[in-house]
């Protein structure tokens, strides 16, 4: 099948390239207005119906009108020469807010996007009536705006609602703030705008510096990052059509982690093509190119499926989760992953067959042999001490793993503190609980249908107004047929901290339990609800899913290196790398820079790049030490080998990999930044550390024992053949050979 489709694709190049770029471009201009109709930015609209929050979530769209989109922002008012408000300023304050609240506010156009790929925004704003701070500080009303929050287009009617607002208030002597929900989203992503652009600048710069260093070529640099932005669009594509077919929701930031995965395996799948065709053209100088190139990506395509596959398999276990974020994070990588095996085993060997020779140009390297450089001196040492070096490797790893010793999990989700949206924040807070721009809610309902006792609700308000954290409580609401009735609750503490997550999962909860109406039933919802059920449900998936993906990696590598003791020994160098990044990440955030703790996402997430793309790499570097077992002599000898020829190009695609996984350490967004420095240590540390170093010393000193119960086969291979389905080329002098497995 491998072969087939390799074949295929450099006996047709062009057909193939046509093919790829028609699909690449135009499933990108589909993909990208398309894909905010298919993701859901409430966290609560990810977690099972079982959980409090999520009940409550249910209860205040059936039973108070509660849109599932909805998006409130809480809006500042206060005079412009920073007095107090006086009566007159508060009505001039009331009536401006109850004019906008009538104005309907048209969605700009886009000028990148078709009008008929678009969804129109455009609405009348929600004002509620205002509440005044203490002594005339300020007022504060509550904005509704329907739709996504991520999308550009409802952003755009929030920035339009917010300078009629601006100029309203200006003609009357005041002046505005906005905070929460979509201020704090739109802020945010004005902020990011600029250090995104910079961000994927220095990131391709960097994979082109990297390429043109390694390869000697422009265009063995730049095609690569060409083809990759292609076939991710084509992905996307993929990914958005399957959500739409399936009614699924993404997670906002599962385009941009989709991003940022294909172009880290991208890069290193045609790396690890590019390797491959540069030493067989060396080799064979008068052979035509375009046969080289099919067998080269008929050789090398055989490990791609197995490390693309490793990876889909990882992800697949996210199919197990009870969170909805994880459950639907894993189909969509999985799905982009599976794109860019096919495209690499169709669309990279067309582009090599049609630029055979010129895919180097104007480098040298073809003329001459490669010199044995830094990873043949670092093969030697690693036959002549292993164990000096599986020593060295693991004291290493275990003093990075140690961090995980206190470690805490932040649920946090807000941005930088730099935003406006910040500083109005910080300056309610100053006057009022903290919680007041994004209440706590308490749902009571009836049993049967009957109306609520209503003074079993009062008697609940009243218990709550003592209850330990709660800065203020509103009046109980009741629905039209008064079966259901909302408590408003004002948090003491920020809503998104780890205290409001205590309190509402302790003394809140505990009160309700205790003193809800007879017959009646009572949920706790909003942010500090919802994150508290995304903890425990965070929690029981991270045990479910860890086990699951690594004893399906353990089979993958079974089947794979046909022998027992190897799978153990990668997966528990890859078990040392997942602590070891996970405990310098603590360091970092939680104990260095005095975070909370670390993003509650990042553990799983570490788990299944780290594991599975570290896997891909120890595959690589095993599968090239028992090609070389095979051959006769002394197993070290053989490491040393390995080593020499496997290196290079497992260094080069970790730099790149961890290149591209670093450029998110710069976003504003501390979860984000804690993804991007993780990931990026990871990776290093699985390229350099565990593939190039603990994995050869440990084959060092076990040897062929290391292959058992199948040991590799000596008997029936001459020095000056090449091994079967391997194409390296041999040197009868020397026995070595050329080129990267």
């Amino acid at each position: 099948m491998i072969r087939a489709l390799t074949g295929l694709s450099t006996r047709h190049p062009w057909k193939v390239i046509t093919l790829w770029i028609l699909l690449g471009i135009g499933l990108t201009v589909l993909s990208q207005p398309l894909m905010y109709r298919v993701t859901d930015s409430r966290i609560g609209g990810f977690l099972p119906g079982t959980y409090d929050s999520a009940a409550a979530l249910k209860i205040a769209e059936e039973k108070f009108g509660v849109k599932p989109d909805a998006n409130s922002v809480t809006m500042l008012v206060k005079r412009s020469d920073g007095k107090p408000l006086d009566v007159a300023d508060q009505r001039r304050a009331r009536a401006t807010a109850a004019g906008l609240g009538r104005q309907r506010v048209t969605m700009p156009k886009s000028e990148d996007e078709p009008d008929f790929l678009t969804e129109d925004y455009s609405q009348t704003p929600r004002v509620g009536p205002g509440t005044a701070a203490p002594h005339g500080a300020f007022v504060l009303f509550q904005v509704g705006l329907s739709g996504n929050s991520t999308d550009p287009g409802l952003h755009g009617v929030f920035r339009k609602f917010r300078d009629s607002a601006e100029h309203a208030y200006a003609e009357e002597g005041l002046r505005t703030g906005f905070t929460g929900g979509l201020a704090d989203t739109v802020d945010s992503a004005d902020a990011e705008k600029t250090t995104g652009t910079v961000t994927s600048i220095l990131t391709f710069g960097l994979i082109l510096l990297l390429n043109v260093l390694v390869f000697r070529s422009l265009a063995a640099a730049l095609l690569p990052l060409v083809a990759v932005a292609l076939i991710g669009g084509a992905a996307g594509g993929a990914v958005v059509g399957a959500a739409l077919l399936t009614g699924t929701k993404l997670d906002p930031s599962t385009p941009s982690l989709i991003s940022v995965v294909l172009l880290g395996i991208g890069i290193d799948y045609f790396l690890f093509l590019l390797f491959r065709f540069r030493e067989r053209l060396r080799a064979h100088p008068g052979r035509n190119a375009r046969e080289v190139a099919g067998e080269v990506t008929g050789r090398v395509g055989s490990a791609i499926t197995s490390a693309a596959l490793t990876i889909v398999a990882a992800f697949a276990t996210l199919g197990l989760a009870s969170f909805g974020q994880f459950r639907v994070l894993g189909p969509a990588i999985a799905v982009s992953v599976l794109v860019m095996l096919l495209a690499s085993l169709t669309f990279m060997p067309a582009l090599l067959a049609v630029t055979g020779r010129g895919m180097f140009w104007p480098s040298r390297a073809l003329k001459h042999a490669p010199r044995e450089g830094s990873a043949g001196r670092f093969g030697d040492l690693i036959a002549r001490r292993p164990a000096a070096v599986t020593m060295g490797a693991v004291a290493l790893l275990a003093a990075m793993a140690a961090g995980t010793i206190g470690m805490r999990m932040d649920f946090g989700t807000g941005g930088g503190s730099d935003t406006p949206a910040a500083a109005t924040a910080a300056e309610i807070s100053r006057a009022l609980p903290a919680g007041i721009s994004d209440p706590t809610g308490v749902y009571v309902t009836s049993g049967n249908g009957d109306a609520l006792d209503r003074r079993g609700v009062d008697s609940l308000v009243q218990v709550l107004r003592r209850t330990e954290g709660v800065g203020q409580v509103g009046r109980a609401v009741f629905d039209k047929t008064g079966d259901a009735a909302r408590i408003d609750l004002y948090l003491e503490a920020d809503p998104q901290s780890q205290r409001a997550r205590d309190l509402v999962s302790g003394p809140v909860r505990d009160a309700v339990g205790r003193n809800t109406p007879a017959g009646a039933e009572a949920h706790v919802g909003g942010t500090a609800a919802i994150f508290a059920d995304v903890s425990t449900a965070v929690s029981k998936d991270l045990r479910l899913v860890f086990p699951v993906a690594a004893a399906l990696i353990a089979v993958i590598l079974l089947v794979l290196l046909r022998s027992l003791l190897a799978p153990a020994v990668l997966m528990v160098s890859v078990g040392l790398g997942f602590a070891a990044t996970l405990g310098a990440s603590a360091l970092v955030f939680q104990h260095l820079r005095g975070e909370p703790g670390v993003g509650f996402t990042l553990p799983l997430v570490l788990f299944l790049f780290v594991v599975a793309l570290g896997t891909d790499y120890n595959i690589l570097m095993s599968d090239r030490i028992r090609e070389e077992m095979e051959r006769p002599g002394p197993a070290r000898p053989a490491v040393a080998r390995a080593v020499r020829h496997t290196a290079p190009a497992v260094a080069t695609a970790g730099l790149v990999l961890a290149g591209s996984f670093g450029s998110l350490s710069v976003n504003p967004a501390p979860a984000t930044q804690q993804i991007g420095f993780a990931t990026a240590l990871g990776i290093l540390l699985s390229a350099f550390v565990l593939s190039i170093a603990l994995v050869p010393a440990l084959a060092a000193l076990l040897g062929r024992g290391m292959w058992w119960p199948v040991r590799p086969d000596r008997r029936g291979q001459r020095p000056h053949e090449p091994r079967a389905g391997q194409g390296e080329t041999v040197h009868p002098a020397t026995h070595d050979r050329v080129g990267m497995s």
